[in-house]
């Protein structure tokens, strides 16, 4: 995906896999009719923010006054007043440090990468594979199932992305599975904290829990067996009758 996104450090939305997020901060002028704000705008559209854009524009009174591009890292006016401060900032030497202070502070990505974890829901008859997501920002993800290398494109179901408060999110996507022999399955996450996308592989062995089970119930079995021949044993003695070698 080519398409630039955009966003900011205080809040972050997802539009047809845009970011697009205004931030703004308001000053008040001379008047209560009057007023005075910036935005704030962070561009990118590779996985490792080389090409980050850092756009500061000034408005006043809803009109747009002058704007500054860090592509370019020179300011353009809009207005009169615009053309003149432009023109004066553009000749100051301490102002492209200070917009590129601005651009590390207010543009640096705090993303957090997701958790990831499978597992097997449901019975044998009707199972699925989980790929659950949690604890990620931003929001925008994209989780697919992979067979043997190959995307699946059917039997594939997901939440929406939902919010966990404090700024993080979880996905869930559910594989209807039929093991089979020599097939691999795996869920691929994609987000935007991470430089390639993970790979997280089904392990189609039984998860320790499962194998307690099998060797609690096991041990429950040979136990069962050890009372019933210790109670014939008993049995027999206590009538007098000696236990006849097999």
């Amino acid at each position: 995906d080519r398409n630039p996104h955009y966003y900011n450090s205080s809040n972050l939305s997802l539009k047809k896999n845009t970011f697009i997020c205004p931030f703004s901060v308001i000053i008040v002028a001379s008047s209560d009719e009057d007023f005075a704000h910036d935005n704030v705008w962070c561009g990118f559209s590779s996985r490792d923010f080389h090409d980050m854009e850092f756009i500061l524009e000034h408005h006043f009174n809803k009109i747009l006054v002058a704007q500054y591009n860090s592509t370019t890292e020179r300011w353009t006016g809009y207005t009169a007043w615009g053309v003149l401060s432009a023109e004066k900032w553009n000749e100051d030497p301490d102002e492209i440090p200070r917009r590129r202070s601005d651009m590390d502070l207010l543009c640096k990505p705090y993303a957090i990468e997701p958790n990831v974890t499978l597992r097997l829901e449901g019975p044998s008859s009707d199972s699925s594979l989980v790929c659950s997501v949690h604890f990620f920002y931003p929001k925008h993800i994209r989780v697919t199932w992979l067979r043997n290398g190959e995307e699946v494109t059917s039997d594939v179901t997901s939440t929406d992305v939902l919010a966990n408060g404090l700024w993080s999110y979880q996905i869930q996507s559910y594989l209807k599975y039929t093991p089979t022999t020599g097939e691999r399955i795996t869920c691929m996450v994609e987000h935007i904290s991470q430089t390639e996308p993970r790979l997280y592989y089904w392990d189609p062995s039984l998860p320790k829990s499962e194998k307690n089970k099998i060797v609690i119930g096991a041990c429950g079995l040979l136990l069962g067996v050890v009372c019933v021949a210790a109670g014939l044993i008993y049995r027999k003695k206590s009538t007098g009758e000696e236990p006849q070698d097999s």
